[in-house]
């Protein structure tokens, strides 16, 4: 995973400190080919050993293996990593389109990026398995799952999306071990979210989490964790950039089961027939 991905997917839990060595290194990554430890702390005005520990929080040793990675980084980029840049008002239709199809290529990208193949077949193979499938998520989180759900359902497997909290909460009660929670949260630190996973948790059901990259509170009690990205160029572009990688982790999963799963593949062919049979006498 690039450096730079990482130092983007942990922003919000950084320090002060901490933020403002983040900040230094996708700005300028290419000065700290040069710099010690103790000469980055100087000029980014932070402790010694906040750079340490800032190292350490990215999953390094210390500072010279963060400092490969990112000479890693550099290296193996072919692209500006801010490339996209903000929508404004007064940008044409031309560059607004043009930002926005950038944003959503890189978060994409970065999604990618955030998962390995490892997580992706486990879950696949707990999707498979599992006799109840409960996807649960708030606001936008919930469009995407509802559309998971129709996904899974076309494939003969019983999902349920609900929306109302307290019915999810009611539903995951019912739950056991055979049964699942796919829960997809932006933050991975809803409160509600967190109830029915809990409740989910203790019934022995299996957990399947798309939070940000991470521990969070949904995804520390999640069996396999799915990261999704999204820049913050502003609140309203967040969020349709969030939306673009939870539907990018799901489409991946829909797929790769249908890929796996011959009598999935059968159930989704009758039922597109249906469908379109439907479509043609109407």
């Amino acid at each position: 995973m690039s450096t730079f991905t990482k130092i983007k997917a942990l922003k919000d839990s950084l320090s002060i400190s901490e933020l403002k060595l983040a900040k230094f290194a996708l700005d300028s990554s290419n000065a700290i080919r040069e710099l010690s430890s103790q000469e980055l702390a100087n000029v980014v005005g932070v402790s010694q050993s906040s750079v340490v520990k800032f190292s350490q929080k990215l999953g390094y040793k210390g500072y010279p293996a963060f400092k490969m990675g990112i000479i890693d980084a550099l290296n193996n980029s072919s692209t500006n990593s801010n490339l996209h840049g903000k929508i404004t008002i007064n940008d044409s239709f031309a560059q607004m389109s043009e930002k926005l199809l950038s944003s959503k290529v890189s978060v994409l990208n970065e999604t990618q990026t955030l998962n390995d193949e490892k997580a992706f077949i486990e879950a696949v193979e707990f999707l498979k398995s599992s006799k109840r499938i409960l996807i649960c998520g708030l606001g936008g989180s919930a469009l995407v799952g509802k559309d998971f759900s129709y996904k899974l359902q076309k494939l003969g497997m019983m999902a349920i999306e609900e929306v109302d909290t307290h019915a999810q909460l009611a539903f995951a009660a019912t739950l056991g071990e055979n049964d699942l929670v796919f829960a997809i949260s932006e933050s991975g630190n809803t409160k509600e979210m967190i109830n029915v996973v809990s409740e989910a948790k203790r019934n022995k059901s299996k957990i399947i989490s798309v939070t940000r990259y991470g521990s969070t509170p949904i995804s520390d009690m999640a069996d396999v964790k799915l990261y999704s990205v999204a820049d913050d160029e502003s609140a309203r572009l967040s969020s349709i950039l969030a939306r673009t990688a939870q539907e990018f982790i799901i489409d991946i999963l829909f797929i790769a089961i249908t890929q796996s799963s011959r009598q999935g593949r059968q159930i989704l062919e009758k039922t597109n027939a249906v469908v379109s049979d439907f479509r043609r006498l109407a």
